[in-house]
């Protein structure tokens, strides 16, 4: 074999889409490069936006962010709905069946647009006032939160092309072309400093940039999906995606509030400045949260067909691979951004606005359980059964929001005080999830509990070491691009280190060789 067609064949192995696993790696791939050029153009367009915006818009725009997210739900999240069925019906080769699927989708995006205009237009109206914003600000909110409405609008209805190709197990084939289109918002984004239009022209740029990918998207799924398309659905088919969609809606919310009540919560109870340093200050954390939440999605259409045809002993056993992976990604980044949060903020906005040690550690904390969470919170999607899932996610969230609440505005704890409360909150489905996957699947929660001791008690001891480094290393060190490098140097090799000693030490035999086997099964070149 020649030395050009060696290769040649080893990179066609590596992309080919033979099997479960490697349709699950290519999915994984393609999200995760999509997420890097995410994160590059967040790196590179944050600090534009605090020196364009200044603290304060800068602030405002997040708040604006969350609180528009919270009337996410409102638009029925029909795709959501559309995903869960597709990937739980992937061997179904009754086309007509899902074209109606997919007309259900529109005909419940179009029941709920009247309710998403007039809820989304009176929180645009009514947010300077909620916040306090001064009034020469007034109408800037007003219409940049308009705006993202609008593009909430958008969103639903140009991602039923994507969750299409995400349910037939197919997010692969917007490999490459994705990221492209990321860097393209993030020009948008950029030109919008450039031009000087403030928060109205960066809300502007993110209606464009969803405007373009939808129709990236459809383009794809026509290419790759020969059955998309719309067929007039039966008041059946409308009435079992429109059930599904209210849990999907109900968990949305849920997420919604997951995600952003943070945020709202500290600008409503402290201040919006305050906001500022807590959102750069959990920058990387979040990355955290987005490299393993996109690396569950990306392998779950897969685990979605496998409970879709009643295999539950399999289905245990990958839900423990996926698990094992996504503690060992959290544990390995998790340490190495509690000794190396502070150094990278002090070089990339100015040492100023790193929150602290304790509270960065409490960050990080909450974005390991929140990983966890919404892994155990996928599988449940997939098994079609949601109702439990959404009331005890609203639940735990409303017992998040009040601690939280009571922590900063009475017990005045800042930072420290909000993670502390959400966490609390979040315990309820911490465990209340596992024990519903218990149900589903017919795995005992027993052998559940028994298999995270190892693992936590390495997380804990990794974790609370690296926070007692962090007071050790100066946030003080050379700016421009010899700073840069040996960052980058330094995270990388601590980075490596706490990788070995998670596995080796955090996982068992029969969990380092399933991993293992997994990557054997990606690197062959034939199947």
């Amino acid at each position: 074999m020649s030395t050009i067609t060696r290769p040649m064949k080893f990179i066609s192995g590596l992309l080919s889409d033979k099997g479960l696993t490697k349709k699950a790696y290519l999915n994984a791939i393609t999200v995760v490069l999509e997420y890097g050029a995410s994160l590059i153009v967040g790196f590179l367009i944050t600090p534009l936006m605090v020196a364009g915006l200044g603290n304060y818009l800068f602030g405002m725009w997040q708040i604006l962010n969350r609180l528009i997210g919270y009337i996410n739900p409102v638009s029925g999240r029909p795709g959501f709905a559309l995903k869960a069925t597709l990937a739980n019906q992937q061997a179904s080769t009754d086309y007509d069946q899902k074209r109606r699927y997919v007309g259900s989708t529109l005909i419940i995006w179009i029941l709920f647009l009247p309710v998403l205009i007039a809820i989304g237009g009176t929180v645009s109206w009514f947010s300077p006032y909620w916040l306090q914003a001064p009034s020469i600000y007034i109408w800037i909110i007003r219409v940049a939160a308009g705006l993202l409405v609008l593009n909430t609008i958008a969103n639903t209805l140009a991602s039923i092309p994507q969750v299409t190709l995400q349910g037939e197990n197919l997010g692969y084939k917007r490999m490459g072309m994705s990221v492209i289109l990321v860097l393209t918002g993030g020009c948008f984004t950029w030109l919008a400093l450039y031009l000087k239009t403030g928060i109205i022209g960066v809300a502007a740029a993110a209606v464009i940039s969803t405007l373009t990918t939808g129709s990236f998207y459809l383009w794809v799924v026509k290419s790759h999906t020969p059955w998309f398309g719309m067929a007039k659905p039966r008041l059946a088919d409308t009435r079992q995606m429109l059930g599904l969609s209210w849990w999907f809606m109900g968990w949305n919310l849920v997420t919604t509030l997951l995600l952003a009540s943070d945020v709202v919560v500290l600008g409503l109870l402290n201040s919006v400045e305050s906001v500022t340093n807590y959102s750069l200050t959990k920058y990387i954390p979040e990355t955290l949260i987005g490299i393993i939440v996109i690396i569950i999605f990306g392998i779950m259409p897969g685990l979605g067909s496998i409970i879709g045809t009643g295999d539950y002993q399999k289905a245990i056993r990958l839900r423990d691979e996926i698990n094992s992976f996504i503690w060992l990604v959290a544990t390995t980044l998790g340490a190495s951004i509690l000794i190396w949060n502070r150094v990278f903020i002090g070089l990339w906005v100015g040492a100023d606005h790193y929150s602290g040690s304790i509270p960065n550690l409490l960050i990080v904390v909450a974005a390991t359980q929140l990983a966890l969470i919404r892994s155990d919170g996928t599988i449940i999607d997939l098994t079609l059964r949601l109702s439990q899932k959404v009331l005890l996610g609203l639940l735990s969230v409303t017992v998040s929001i009040a601690a939280a609440s009571i922590m900063v505005g009475v017990l005045k704890l800042g930072v420290a005080g909000l993670c502390l409360g959400i966490m609390g909150g979040r315990l309820i489905i911490s465990v209340g999830y596992p024990i519903l996957i218990s149900r589903f699947l017919g795995v005992s929660l027993s052998s559940q509990l028994n298999r995270l001791f190892r693992p936590g008690l390495v997380t804990i001891l990794l974790f609370s070491t690296t926070a007692a480094l962090d007071n050790l290393i100066s946030s003080t060190v050379e700016r421009g691009i010899t700073g840069w490098l040996m960052f980058i140097l330094s995270a990388t090799g601590t980075g490596i280190f706490f990788l070995l000693i998670s596995f080796f030490a955090g996982l068992s035999g029969d969990q380092r060789r399933h991993m293992l086997r997994r990557v054997e099964t990606v690197m062959k070149t034939h199947e």
